[in-house]
Order: structure tokens, then C-alpha cells, then sequence
């Protein structure tokens, strides 16, 4: 039997939605709703930072209501997600920042503060702050105190939001 990595498996998590205009019964509607549906496929399945971010996702919320939860290496992730070379660490780092966007739109804290530079004793890569700062959600030095306070607090909040209730 042959392992099928899993970026090569796609997820159709689209579901239907009742306010489409579109009838699929109605003939004139058929070749509309066959267009729009290819279209959707191909946007959904064709954005590989998109489908790696979904993953990645549900990977770090599942990390993040562990009994005790502790920051993970951009390595560790980019080898959990099977990423395969080159640019590696950067495929995670662009999803990461699409998370950040995302829970930024949401008024959600940042999932990525469960990602960490093994290079920087706890902390995220300057790339974190430079995205959060971009999103109005820090303002200061990424090398500074006020990273570490910041990143404390953003993890102590993903934490708070994803523990599991029945600990």
C-alpha cells in the first residue's frame, strides 16, 4: 500500500448555499451553475497557501486545547503538514499570516502565536509582529519586551479559547 502525502489530497468543504440565485432545476440556470461550481472548485483547490492554511488551522486548535499546550517550531509544522521542499518554513509562514488575517477580521486571538523560531527563545519570527502590526493588533519592537508581552498574551488568549472545556 502507498502513502498518499497529504498535500495531495484535496477537501471539497464547500457547502450549499440557499441564498444562490442560481437554480440548478431550471435549464436556462444549468450551464450557470455548472460555471459557477467549476469556478469555486478551481478557486478552492488551485490556492495551495489557502488549503495549507485550513490544515494548518485545525492542526494548531487541536495542539492548542492539549492539556498543556506549548509553542511549536515552524519546522515542527512544516514536517506535520508534509510540506515538501523547497521554501518549507516559508509555505507555513505565509499560511500563518493568512491565519493572522483571518482571526484579525474575526476579533479572534492569533492561532500563529502557537508557532515559534527556534532561533528566538520562545519567540516567533519578527515576521509575526511585522503582520500584526500591519493588522492594527501591536505596535512596537520585534526584538523588544513588548514582543514577548504581546506574544505571551496572544497565546494565553488562543489557549483560553481552544482548551478543551472538560479539563
Amino acid at each position: 500500500m502507498t502513502a498518499v502525502p497529504a498535500s495531495a489530497i484535496t477537501i471539497d468543504d464547500r457547502a450549499a448555499d440557499p441564498t444562490d440565485p442560481i437554480d440548478p432545476a431550471d435549464p436556462t440556470n444549468a450551464m450557470k451553475a455548472t460555471k459557477a461550481t467549476n469556478a469555486t472548485r478551481t478557486t478552492r483547490t488551485t490556492n495551495p497557501t489557502e488549503a495549507l492554511a485550513r490544515r494548518l488551522r485545525a492542526h494548531l486548535q487541536a495542539l492548542a486545547a492539549l492539556r498543556v499546550p506549548v509553542p511549536v517550531p515552524y519546522r515542527n509544522l512544516a514536517e506535520a503538514m508534509l510540506l515538501s521542499p523547497p521554501h518549507t518554513i516559508h509555505q507555513v509562514t505565509e499560511a500563518l499570516e493568512q491565519l493572522m488575517a483571518e482571526d484579525a477580521a474575526t476579533d479572534r486571538p492569533f492561532i500563529a502565536a502557537m508557532a515559534v523560531s527556534k532561533w528566538r527563545s520562545g519567540l516567533p519570527a519578527p515576521g509575526f509582529f511585522d503582520c500584526a502590526a500591519r493588522l492594527g493588533r501591536f505596535a512596537g519592537d520585534a526584538t523588544g519586551p513588548e514582543a514577548r508581552a504581546f506574544h505571551a498574551g496572544e497565546f494565553n488568549a488562543l489557549v483560553a479559547l481552544w482548551a478543551d472545556p472538560r479539563d
